[in-house]
């Protein structure tokens, strides 16, 4: 599932590689050596993307990983305390990743790649836990999902014809 695409060309993006895998094909020769990288990149100020790059050489694949990750860049929803708005569930395959808003001085308390998604989108206070799946990328992508489908009080009181008030009281 792909969400709205965010010009990124004046964002500073730092990437972090989540997974490398060797990945062989048996042909009549032999076999075929190749490597994914699943790679997360963000700004740290509610913009996050995830992607795959494939390649013969590591270093090839974590470019074009970076490179598919900027293309699926989303924005994220946060609140006054770097956490999110309300808590949600993402829903990737059968990874379920479980996010819950935080007070301030909570900290991310998360596993490793919903970790790495929400220090990159610049969430300093969230409790995570995944539940069904433990592959790697489809956690990852369980963890955008739901993170991109937040939503402000402002968004919800808009859609419901209400006041901010209303919606949180």
């Amino acid at each position: 599932m792909r969400h709205t695409i965010i010009d990124v060309s004046g964002m500073e993006l730092t990437e972090k590689v989540v997974a490398i895998k060797r990945v062989t094909k048996t042909v009549k020769g032999g076999r075929n050596m190749r490597f994914t990288a699943l790679v997360v990149v963000g700004d740290g100020n509610g913009h996050v993307g995830a992607g795959l790059g494939k390649a013969v050489e590591i270093p090839e694949a974590i470019r074009k990983g970076k490179e598919d990750a900027m293309k699926h860049i989303v924005k994220i929803a946060m609140d006054e305390n770097n956490s999110i708005t309300h808590d949600f569930v993402g829903k990737y395959g059968s990874a379920n990743v479980l996010l819950k808003k935080a007070p301030d001085g909570t900290g991310i308390i998360a596993g490793g790649p919903a970790r790495v998604v929400c220090e990159l989108a610049g969430i300093k206070n969230i409790r995570t836990k995944s539940l069904g799946s433990n592959n790697k990328q489809n956690v990852v992508l369980a963890t955008i999902t739901g993170l991109s489908q937040l939503k402000t009080p402002e968004e919800v009181a808009r859609n419901r014809g209400k006041s901010v008030e209303e919606i949180m009281s």
